[in-house]
């Protein structure tokens, strides 16, 4: 059957945002809704919950999904205000700086928690109600560059979004008879609020060198890529990470020459 421009539509559908507060996973949640889904932002924030939720026309709520209790209770209000979610962006997440031998085991606990016990949490509970339901759905979750790259000084944060990597895998393979459908996007550099208030682009001197593409992306880059895998456009594609970085995965430590514009590995002498 030839894919038609209605494919990419999302209308009638109904999508959770995690972390949707602000930063990319704002930026989703309104990439979500424009395209035409219902969509709720479960966000620990309440202020940027209401704030987001109030801009796109979305339904906040204000839920810590880290804690299991939260996430249920955010789930019922979804399903009673909007219906039955048949997406998920599993986009929540938090980092710190974690020298392996300075790490404690609190510190390792709470960016196992921040990054990887939210995705199982909200996938289970809402895969679990569509399996109930008979009702396929896409589950999506915001990984890292660094999930598959060695992280000096965030060892626990890069060992939690490699996590997230492979348990898209198994989730996917696990899920996959049952019509839903589980893959992740991972970002490099992208400009959100927070960069912003650092400088935007002028205070990423040197970016441009190290990202293929020449500099940051942008959170409706990462949206556009949401909506793609929340669509029927992405109907076969499930198990997969996409690495939305301007090319820096595939560059693998190649970089261009400041003076040259070549290509260079490693440093210049």
């Amino acid at each position: 059957m030839a894919i038609a421009p209605a494919d990419i539509m999302l209308t009638g559908r109904v999508a959770v945002v995690t972390g949707g507060g602000a930063g990319i996973g704002r930026g989703i949640a309104a990439g979500l809704a424009a395209f035409g889904a219902s969509v709720a932002i479960w966000e620990r924030d309440p202020q940027s919950c209401a704030g987001a939720a109030e801009s796109i026309g979305a339904l906040g709520i204000a839920a810590d999904v880290r804690d299991s209790a939260q996430v249920d209770d955010a789930l019922q209000r979804t399903n009673a205000e909007l219906g039955v979610p048949s997406i998920l962006v599993n986009n929540a997440g938090g980092v710190f700086s974690s020298p392996l031998l300075e790490t404690s085991e609190n510190g390792w606990d709470a960016l196992y928690r921040a990054n990887l016990r939210h995705v199982l949490l909200c996938t289970q509970r809402i895969a679990r109600q569509l399996v109930s339901a008979g009702i396929g759905g896409s589950i999506i979750s915001v990984t890292s560059i660094e999930g598959v790259r060695a992280a000096p000084g965030y060892a626990a944060y890069a060992a939690a979004k490699a996590g997230v990597i492979n348990y898209t895998q198994t989730a996917a393979l696990e899920l996959a008879p049952h019509g839903i459908r589980v893959n992740a996007i991972a970002p490099d550099i992208t400009l959100t609020e927070g960069l912003a208030r650092l400088g935007g682009e002028a205070a990423l001197t040197g970016v441009g060198h190290v990202v293929p593409l020449g500099r940051p992306g942008h959170v409706d880059e990462i949206a556009s890529v949401a909506v793609f895998l929340a669509s029927k456009m992405s109907g076969y594609l499930t198990g997969q990470t996409l690495h939305v970085d301007g090319g820096t995965h595939a560059a693998s430590g190649w970089y261009h020459d400041p003076k040259t514009g070549a290509y260079r590995l490693g440093p210049s002498g």
